[in-house]
């Protein structure tokens, strides 16, 4: 073999390869239909989740963050408040050594005092600063480097109050008092959810003889705004991907379903082409077996014909050219029938037709049954026919090779002994029916053939059944009956046992059949 060969070889190997695993996969995926719902529903899904869990997150973001601000918030402010009571403490510390003050240093130490207690309100957060001065009778409050220079240096005892009271520091400061002295620790008030009102203990000499207050209200909000506002845009980014995501999902599934249903449409088709070749062949088969029962017939009625025509004289000319015209009627019957095994409609129910039905019972039982020369004595028809009966729009050998099988069969089947079957019509003009009951006085049905399959039927009327043991060609004339009462007729045709014994026939026929 060539290298060419060999090349191609390995190639069609790995080719037939491939397609079985694409073969396997698909007999995998196959029973999971992706189909638009399923997606829209997925993606909702998807989408409420998304909406779900950042509602939550931002709902936990932001509430870490308040927790944050305010853990922040208070220690930003006690710092403040820590750094101003230190800076006041080291002045007064640095400037109590020095006994002899000169006016400069008189103005320069109120000046730093000062300084110490307006700068911090200089600051966007800071509202109120003051010293509170644990007196005798009251809380002095200093807010004025003077003052506190004429209270340290001076001992001043009677303190001017400010100019701009400070109720919430007295008022806070009356709570807190007795636990800063006794933990000479910073404790904090805090007011609504931002608003901190900080007292820091004021110990000069060592000696506790106050607080220092400080109103503060950080404001954080702009960090928090500028965190939610990021997470907010990664959260639509995401939204966003997820989106084009599904969208790209929705695109590739509606490819393959568009690929499935083109796939299903051939296999539909193809299905629908077999059965149509089915129904033809069953149509066939059935045309077949009707043809072989109706050859059957007319070869009897061949040797009917002979039999009328050597019988043949002057006394009997009417009847046997009534008897030989429907025997010749229903040879031609049989020849055009033979043409197709599905006659144009207009063929087997047509207004030209104007049937009799007690004629037709009639010229069966005469003409064909009783004729049987070697069976005519083991049976007896009993007929009790309804004059009322109007004609029908049906061919008569129609009739005529729905009822014969049915004769036939009670003939064949009910067992030994003189039979007697009873053929009756009836005329029910209130409903607009007819009935033709075929009873017999044999041994019935057996219960197996009465019962009925997924559609209704009973068996007795499906095809090869029989009770025929070791019969070929049997099974058929109930069938054929049935097929031709219902499908061709509009008819219905029914099998019951009888209460007193035996079995019936009933064949229901609409008038305007």
């Amino acid at each position: 073999m060539s290298p060419a060969s060999l090349q191609l070889h390995s190639s069609n190997k790995d080719s037939s390869l491939m397609k079985n695993k694409q073969q396997k996969l698909a007999e995998k995926i196959k029973p999971y239909h992706f189909e638009l719902k399923h997606l829209l529903v997925l993606f909702l899904v998807l989408i409420v989740f998304q909406a779900l869990v950042s509602f939550v997150h931002k709902i936990s973001l932001r509430n870490f963050l308040l927790k944050t601000q305010e853990w922040y918030q208070q220690d930003s402010a006690e710092r403040i408040a820590n750094l101003t009571a230190t800076s006041l403490e080291l002045m007064l510390e640095t400037n109590l050594q020095n006994r002899k003050l000169s006016d400069t240093d008189e103005r320069k130490i109120v000046q730093a005092f000062n300084i110490i207690l307006s700068q911090q309100i200089l600051q966007q957060h800071v509202q109120e600063v003051c010293l509170l001065i644990t007196g005798q009778n009251r809380t002095l409050v200093i807010d004025n480097g003077q003052v506190l220079f004429s209270y340290i240096f001076r001992g001043l005892t009677d303190v001017p109050q400010p100019d701009v009271p400070h109720p919430d520091a007295i008022r806070y400061y009356a709570q807190v008092r007795e636990q800063l002295i006794a933990t000479e620790q910073i404790c904090s008030i805090v007011e609504g959810r931002q608003t901190f009102h900080v007292f820091v203990p004021f110990a000069p000499r060592g000696e506790h003889v106050g607080a220092v207050y400080m109103k503060n209200t950080p404001d954080f909000a702009f960090i928090s705004s500028q965190i939610i506002s990021s997470y907010n845009e990664t959260s639509l980014i995401f939204t966003a991907l997820i989106f084009f995501g599904l969208l790209a999902m929705f695109y590739i599934s509606s490819y393959t379903v568009k690929e499935r249903d083109e796939t299903q449409g051939l296999l539909f088709q193809e299905r629908a082409k077999q059965l149509e070749e089915r129904i033809h062949f069953q149509k066939e088969a059935l045309f077949t077996k009707r043809i072989y029962h109706t050859h059957h017939k007319a070869e009897k009625v061949m040797g009917f014909i002979k039999e009328d025509l050597l019988a043949l004289n002057g006394g009997n000319t009417e009847e046997i050219r009534y008897r030989v015209t429907k025997y010749a009627n229903f040879i031609s019957r049989v020849i055009y029938d033979m043409k197709w095994y599905d006659p144009p409609l207009q063929t087997v129910r047509n207004p030209l037709f104007q049937t009799n039905l007690n004629e037709v019972i009639r010229f069966i039982v005469r003409s064909l049954f009783l004729r049987i020369s070697d069976q005519a004595a083991q049976f007896e028809f009993k007929l009790e026919l309804d004059d009322r009966l109007p004609n029908i729009h049906i061919n008569e050998f129609v009739v005529w090779e729905v009822l014969e099988p049915l004769l036939q069969n009670c003939i064949e089947h009910s067992g030994e002994g003189a039979i007697t079957i009873a053929i009756c019509t009836r005329y029910y003009p209130e409903s607009g029916q007819m009935k033709i009951f075929i009873a017999d006085n044999g041994k019935g049905f057996r219960a197996d053939l009465l019962e009925t399959d997924g559609q209704g039927i009973k068996r007795i009327f499906l095809e090869n059944i029989t009770t025929k043991v070791n019969s070929q060609n049997s099974g058929y004339g109930c069938y054929i009956a049935y097929e031709i009462s219902k499908q061709r007729c509009g008819w219905n045709l029914d099998a019951e046992n009888l209460p007193r014994g035996g079995a019936q026939f009933t064949v229901t026929v609409p008038t305007a059949a």
